[in-house]
């Protein structure tokens, strides 16, 4: 078992003294105080709970409660300086505890407890209203605001966390823009040479059949032919390197062009459209096209799709059905444009073998048509393949917001609509913390709801139910109720203690009693008086000190003299 650090061996050391030196002027205060019970015992178990608080703070709230609960079979009075303690630790449990259902079970256990002890102690109402009001308060308030501490220190802690995260995310943001530029550069050489490359080859193997060719001549090609097979190869992979591996896209076909998602790519540089078929047609590839309706003005970012798209499935068609026929349709609607190429079936086995292998193109023209804000389509058509493509004439800030990235890094919230993940995680630690502040606030309210009417309704009885000394003098036995009525009173007080109630009476009375002062927190003598009818028979005071073992009354009747007065002890 690890040692504690040095640190917190000397914050439980300042702690255990603070609440020691509570507990040494409160058994200095203290009527009669007992030594062992009221001052090492408290010391003893302050010395235990303060050090088991930081890997069992319920434990210790449990053992400083004890000490609270032990004052209530005091006989003076209930409060004693372990109340202080008792707040401390619970300000510590919810401080150092996350969970909530737990140390609230710790709590009402402890008031559970202080209750039953009331209860078998049979304890004066005073000892009630301070086990009712003094321990909940003690317990409850402090558990809050240590977990409100606690929440406002995680609120901190987490948001340094996030701001480390973004700064980390940020650096491998940009590190990831650098690499998603170097992949386009690449795709749009992988786009350019492929293509070149492609009809090179097609020309090489036209070539071959020349019957004006040497042996010799037909070798020659053959192997310029396999060597920009090899090439074309070569820079797929390479390309293949740069870029993630591609989900699986609808659709058949394979191509070696590559294209792109990350980002809008440049203008073309080797010109339009029809610059490219008229290319295609001088390397010998049997090409028909079309153009339909008024040609409108175009994005640049439009027209360099079209021309990608033109490009790669006159690539795919010259390497996987050479010396067919492609037929290439361009119709200009009111908003978009649609392009259509279409091949026919592969050649016969005695043709030609085109080289080449399949790669991603056709998946990074489904990319590049979806940050245009277009459709592509691909699959097998009458006897061929169809790539047809519809693109929009303008390209707009929101549609190509709403495009997601293709590409998407493991840390990166592809959903740009969505709340950023910092954004969620900050609001999540705020709600816990607006939760435990408005607990907080909540909390007292709801508890004054049933303390403070029980406190108020037994002050009422406390303070309707005192007869000063004075008057007590002032009442003479053998007198009826309704000469002595202004004197008395409004109520009786309805809490005696047993060994009161108990006491011997005249033969044939009834006994009310009334306490000597309006002080709630200290118990005070009582005065009993008997009546025989509506006649006062005896009056008799109950001394504050008495218990059941020595109980003595002081008694007043008609025939003896009137209690001398300093048998009456008058409490402010």
């Amino acid at each position: 078992m690890l040692a504690p650090p040095a640190r917190s061996v000397l914050g439980d050391v300042a702690l255990w003294t603070v609440l020691a030196a509570a507990t040494g002027y409160g058994f200095r205060d203290a009527g009669a105080p007992s030594p062992v019970l009221d001052l090492f015992l408290p010391l003893a178990v302050l010395a235990v709970a303060v050090p088991l608080s930081r890997r069992r703070p319920g434990t210790a709230v449990v053992l400083v409660n004890g000490l609270c609960a032990l004052g209530l079979a005091g006989s003076t009075t209930p409060a004693n300086a372990q109340v202080l303690s008792l707040a401390a630790l619970s300000c510590l449990l919810g401080a150092r505890v996350a969970a909530a259902r737990g140390p609230l079970l710790v709590l009402v256990g402890c008031l559970a407890a202080d209750v039953a002890t009331c209860a078998v102690l049979r304890v004066p109402p005073v000892w009630w209203f301070y086990a009712l009001t003094v321990l909940p308060a003690a317990l409850l308030l402090p558990w809050l605001a240590g977990r409100h501490r606690r929440g406002r220190r995680e609120l901190v802690r987490e948001g340094w966390r996030l701001a480390r995260r973004l700064e980390e995310r940020q650096h491998l943001v940009a590190e990831r823009a650098r690499l998603a530029e170097r992949a386009d550069i690449a795709a749009d050489m992988h786009d350019s040479l492929g293509h070149a490359l492609s009809l090179v080859a097609l020309r090489a193997g036209a070539l071959e059949l020349s019957p004006d060719l040497t042996d010799r001549d037909r070798t020659d090609l053959a192997e310029l032919r396999g060597t920009i097979a090899d090439a074309v190869e070569q820079l797929r992979e390479t390309v293949a390197v740069l870029h993630d591996p591609p989900e699986p896209a609808t659709g058949t076909g394979t191509g070696t062009g590559t294209g792109t998602g990350t980002g809008p790519p440049p203008p073309s540089p080797q010109g339009t459209v029809e610059d490219l078929l008229g290319r295609a047609v001088a390397f010998g590839v049997p090409v028909r096209w079309e153009r339909h309706g008024a040609v409108p003005a175009l994005s640049p970012l439009v027209e360099r799709g079209m021309y990608r798209i033109v490009q790669e499935a006159l690539t795919n068609a010259v390497k996987h059905a050479p010396g067919r026929q492609i037929r290439v349709r361009i119709t200009h609607r009111a908003d978009r444009t649609h392009v259509s190429v279409v091949n026919a079936a592969a050649p016969s086995p005695d043709g030609p073998a085109a080289s080449g292998v399949g790669g991603r193109g056709l998946t990074g023209l489904r990319e590049r048509v979806a940050v245009l804000g277009g459709t592509l389509r691909t699959g097998p058509y009458e006897d061929g393949f169809r790539v047809t493509a519809a693109l929009p004439h303008q390209i707009t800030a929101r549609r190509s917001r709403r495009v997601p990235d293709p590409h998407p890094h493991p840390h990166t919230n592809t959903n740009t609509d969505a709340t950023p993940e910092s954004a969620r995680r900050l609001a999540d630690v705020r709600r816990a913390a607006r939760r435990r502040s408005v607990a907080a606030a909540v909390a007292p309210v709801v508890a004054a709801a049933f303390f403070v009417p029980a406190a108020v309704y037994l002050a009422w009885q406390l303070t309707t139910s005192a007869l000063p000394p004075s008057r007590f003098d002032e009442l003479t036995t053998g007198r009826p109720r309704a000469e002595l009525a202004a004197l008395l009173p409004a109520h009786p007080y309805p809490y005696p203690p047993d060994h009161a109630r108990s006491a011997p009476r005249p033969p044939g009375t009834t006994c009310e009693f009334y306490r000597s002062g309006r002080d709630l927190l200290t118990e005070v003598d009582l005065y009993r008086l008997c009546w025989s009818g509506d006649t006062l028979a005896a009056k008799d005071t109950v001394p504050a000190s008495s218990s059941p073992a020595n109980a003595s009354l002081e008694r007043s009747i008609p025939d003896l003299p009137q209690i001398p007065p300093h048998h009456h002890r008058e409490n402010p």
